[in-house]
């Protein structure tokens, strides 16, 4: 089992605090609007893990810093390829994606997004959360894969067509559509839209109606809930992010290519 006291200030990008059971999740960057990389891909998993463990969180809520939820937003053409790319790179690429969406969906309590602003980056994170609130400022946007030359396998191409449908979620992915906070409570992706500077407060509101239950209500409800985005998760992560690996190698020039 783990400690509040023992992972609340391990993650660089995580800011975190606790009351009467409800943990706050405040991803950022220097305090600022979280910049996704290398760093919170790698982070984020182990966080889900130890926020998982332990029995004392009832509710959890993720939200951002600032205004933007994650960037930043990849712009089409720009380069996704990096020229030290190796199987052993990309191994730690496909482990972590893996674990980031599996260990969120393994935390037994509900979870709440409180969605600041625009997320260009990973916006299945915030999208898997029981309960969806969004800021009028927010949009959604794939802006990191297909747009700018990657394979969406790293959960969008499992979430998106989930939610969206699977024709309107496949075109999300393949244009690079942006969709704005309204849009996307239209098409059932957020439950409410709030102004920015209302959405937290709302999170918090929903989360001190939830600890009023019984703690097993709430967590066997959440598993009820994860269990089939789990499987799902499990049937085609692994291989949509090997499908991700696998298209990088394309692209690399032909001279830094090795049997």
């Amino acid at each position: 089992m783990s400690r509040f006291d023992e992972y609340a200030t391990k993650y660089s990008c995580i800011h975190m605090r606790r009351e009467n059971g409800i943990l706050e999740m405040r991803f950022h960057t220097d305090n600022g609007p979280l910049r996704w990389g290398l760093g919170p891909h790698g982070e984020l998993p182990d966080a889900f893990t130890d926020v998982a463990r332990d029995r004392d969180n009832r509710v959890v809520i993720l939200t951002g810093t600032g205004d933007e939820w994650s960037g930043v937003r990849a712009t089409p053409g720009q380069s996704a390829i990096s020229a030290g790319l190796t199987a052993n790179a990309f191994d730690r690429v496909h482990w972590e994606g893996r674990a980031l969406l599996m260990n969120l969906l393994n935390i037994e309590v509900p979870v709440i997004s409180a969605i600041n602003g625009p997320a260009w980056r990973h916006g299945e994170i915030p999208l898997l959360s029981d309960i969806v609130l969004a800021s009028d400022t927010a949009a959604f946007q794939d802006s990191a894969h297909f747009p700018n030359g990657l394979v969406p396998g790293d959960g969008m191409h499992i979430v998106m067509p989930l939610l969206l449908g699977l024709n309107r979620g496949r075109y999300f992915l393949l244009t690079g559509q942006t969709l704005s906070a309204q849009e996307a409570k239209d098409l059932g992706l957020v439950a409410e839209v709030l102004p920015r500077d209302k959405v937290l407060a709302r999170a918090w509101e929903h989360a001190e109606a939830l600890t009023q239950k019984p703690t097993l209500l709430l967590r066997y409800t959440r598993l009820m809930f994860t269990e089939y985005l789990k499987r799902r998760m499990q049937d085609l992560l692994g291989y949509g992010l090997a499908m991700e690996g696998l298209a990088l190698m394309e692209q690399i020039e032909p001279s830094k290519q090795k049997d």
